[in-house]
């Protein structure tokens, strides 16, 4: 039998598929679309107004909590990179954000089920800060809005793990207010 090519994901496809959803899903992104800007040290304001930082992966240890007096090899044991991280200013509140893309059958749905301890892991870092830590994936539709997937969302949903699919996510989610980008505000 004919070895059938891998199109979705796996090996080097993860990292083509993946970085493409990445790109799609962004939250620098998503904030400039709704009048808020980042600027190059991650700071992102409103209307002049520092609202908080958006950071990505090894920045978020390397960059931010590092300028914060932070040093997370004295805490973790290993460095967590996540997707992309917004620190709220407002409600104290850094919301780590791990974005899966799947597009057949592959390890991502082990991974669903740690955020847990990946959550633990980031609150023992952000604790000194007096920093709280919310977890929440971002899913691709196509594939996580299948039944088999029902069960993963329950276990998230009974223990405070926010999941959105792609289309759903908006800055409400992460404690933002959105406005409509007009002249006034852009």
């Amino acid at each position: 039998m004919a070895k059938k090519h891998n199109t979705y994901g796996g090996g080097a496809n993860t990292n083509t598929n993946g970085l493409s959803f990445e790109e799609r899903t962004s939250l620098d992104k998503l904030l400039s679309d709704n009048g808020y800007v980042v600027h190059p040290d991650y700071t992102v304001s409103f209307n002049d107004n520092a609202v908080g930082y958006s950071i990505k992966k090894a920045k978020l240890s390397t960059i931010f909590l590092r300028s914060k007096g932070v040093n997370y090899s004295s805490v973790n044991s290993k460095r967590w990179d996540p997707d992309e991280a917004f620190i709220n200013l407002s409600n104290s509140t850094v919301y780590i954000i791990e974005k899966k893309f799947q597009g057949g059958n592959g390890s991502v749905d082990e991974k669903l089920a740690t955020f847990q301890f990946k959550k633990f892991e980031y609150q023992k870092l952000f604790s000194p800060l007096g920093l709280k830590v919310e977890y929440l994936y971002l899913l691709s539709r196509n594939w996580f809005s299948q039944s088999k997937y029902k069960d993963y969302f329950d276990y998230m949903d009974a223990n405070g793990c926010k999941h959105f699919f792609e289309d759903e996510f908006t800055l409400n989610d992460i404690g933002l207010r959105t406005f409509p980008v007009t002249e006034g505000n852009e």
